[in-house]
């Protein structure tokens, strides 16, 4: 009988996600198992415990996914969970925290798409702040364009003094180079957007973070981005299935619901990557940008 290809779900809070659960079984997992509450000092016995209960050319046929709604742990419990590993036991293994790495990896795809066609761009060499940037979704698209070459600013709501941490954390995690700024005013949200050429917002559903005078202000930001889907949007006059319309000026936006079509194909895609591979692949937020990119052209 052929093994059946099982995804073990790991998660530090007291539940699962019922999107990630979904999003495996139709992807095509025979099973889906959740476990929650799970401590970083857990993983080595969990991942181990899996690994040895098949033989080493079924490896790839078992998969472990780590969730959660921190990057950073999430991104411990992946290392822990590649040193469990006694080849030639190996399993796969994919984090994708609150599905920030996909929803990220997604908005920064299609903010590159979008300065290539409207504005003869790239990545590299732009200058873009990154409001909501100690969440999830804010980290990792910030970690992305920052190893792409962007030159990245982490703006505080509430002050400097935590995004200076997390970007302290990230460029040394890294090697990249992150700034950080205080934006916790609109002054100095504008005086910030004057000098900035891209936005990326992902800041709490429910709260508009540029607003219409803002952006009227800064004429020469050439996109704004935002995952927010629930009213009112993170951007001023932003529609949801926006994919590089004007939104005023010279200034293109990209929706929440454009970056989620994205985001949902990016992280199928990487289940099905998992669940066809002969090999046990280990995947992460700089994976889930590769394919969004392919997903983008």
């Amino acid at each position: 009988m052929a093994e059946k290809r099982i995804l073990h779900l790991l998660s530090p809070l007291p539940h699962a996600s019922p999107f990630d659960l979904n999003m495996a079984l139709d992807a095509g997992y025979d099973a889906v198992i959740p476990y929650t509450n799970v401590t970083l000092h857990q993983v080595t016995e969990l991942v181990q415990d899996a690994i040895f209960s098949r033989p080493p050319n079924d490896g790839a046929k078992t998969c472990v996914f780590i969730g959660g709604k921190n990057a950073i742990a999430a991104l411990d419990m992946l290392d822990a969970a590649k040193k469990a590993m006694v080849p030639p036991f190996v399993v796969s293994l994919f984090a994708d925290p609150a599905g920030s790495f996909t929803t990220a990896a997604a908005m920064v795809a299609r903010l590159e798409r979008t300065l290539r066609i409207s504005h003869k761009r790239e990545l590299a060499g732009t200058r873009i702040l990154v409001f909501g940037a100690t969440g999830v979704v804010g980290f990792a698209s910030a970690v992305i364009s920052a190893l792409e070459g962007a030159q990245v600013t982490l703006v505080g709501h509430d002050g400097v003094r935590r995004v200076q941490q997390s970007a302290d954390e990230s460029n040394a995690r890294f090697g990249v180079s992150m700034s950080a700024a205080d934006g916790s005013t609109e002054e100095l949200k504008a005086a910030l957007l004057k000098d900035a050429d891209v936005a990326l917002c992902a800041g709490k559903a429910g709260v508009q973070i540029i607003h219409e005078d803002l952006l009227r202000a800064s004429p020469g930001l050439l996109a704004v981005a935002d995952v927010n889907a629930v009213p009112p949007l993170g951007v001023a006059g932003l529609d949801l299935f926006s994919d590089g319309a004007s939104i005023g000026g010279g200034t293109s936006g990209i929706g929440a619901l454009a970056i989620g079509q994205t985001k949902y194909q990016t992280e199928f895609g990487l289940f099905r990557r998992m669940i066809e591979s002969s090999k046990p692949l280990t995947l992460d937020f700089r994976d889930a940008f590769v394919l969004a990119r392919e997903l983008s052209k």
